[in-house]
């Protein structure tokens, strides 16, 4: 299903530098997987909050995969994230971790559409929500404070992600916490996390990713305080979110 772009230059081709190199040839290979993931929710975002039809159909169909592996759904061979993703990597003739990227994308776009699910309020895929400050705002929602955020039993689901030893086994535990996060409106950054997912499935950058989701989790406490911090309520909205936004900044370690 082809969904129509609701923003001029959504489809745009990869920008060229001076020396005529494309950008998706210069990028780190989890930052393609987060803008691939960024722009086709992005796309399909505006529209289903707009509620168009093809919109809600697309979100129905991604929910059908979450928390399956990529192409294990026949009905979702082909997703528009998945095309971006083969568009940005088309290039890279030596790359050799395709099925990691693809795994990613799919593993972030159906999840969103699970925390999506029946919401028209407000889009669930925001930046700057990263894994950790959503479980933290959570907490707060639920009335946890202080000292006992630390030993809530939902810090310790983000634990339970962050020491899975399978990718089945992290999608099993991420489903788990989307689901909660959709019951309390709070919404979550699938770019950026695609982009963990993706690092996460190599072994020896598995560890830099558990240690981002423990600081997003301790850094949304710093920052939980400051007035109109995504992080103090867990409920910010950016309905300017473009389909063609630029998902830069995911470097290993930010």
């Amino acid at each position: 299903m082809t969904l129509t772009p609701t923003t001029a230059g959504a489809d745009a081709s990869p920008l060229l530098d001076n020396g005529g190199e494309k950008e998706s040839e210069r990028l780190p290979v989890h930052r393609l997987v987060s803008g691939a993931t960024g722009r086709y929710i992005a796309r399909i975002q505006v529209q289903y909050l707009a509620d168009r039809p093809h919109a809600v159909s697309e979100l129905a169909r991604l929910r059908r995969g979450a928390g399956k592996r990529a192409h294990e759904v026949e009905d979702l061979w082909g997703i528009e994230g998945m095309d971006d993703l083969a568009n940005l990597l088309a290039d890279r003739v030596e790359f050799s971790r395709s099925e990691d990227a693809e795994e990613a994308v799919f593993l972030a776009c159906t999840l969103w559409a699970l925390h999506q699910q029946s919401g028209r309020d407000q889009g669930m895929h925001q930046r700057n929500h990263h894994l950790g400050g959503a479980v933290r705002a959570l907490i707060r929602l639920q009335g946890a404070a202080g000292e006992d955020e630390e030993g809530s039993a939902l810090r310790k689901r983000l634990v339970r992600v962050g020491t899975a030893e399978s990718l089945d086994s992290v999608a099993v535990r991420l489903r788990e916490i989307v689901l909660l996060l959709r019951g309390a409106k709070v919404p979550l950054d699938y770019a950026r996390l695609a982009g963990q997912l993706y690092r996460w499935q190599h072994r020896p950058d598995r560890a830099g990713v558990q240690r981002e989701w423990g600081r997003e989790f301790h850094l949304a406490a710093a920052t939980a305080g400051k007035k109109g911090s995504p992080a103090a309520d867990g409920e910010a909205i950016d309905r300017t979110l473009a389909a063609d936004e630029e998902y830069g900044g995911y470097a290993a370690g930010e």
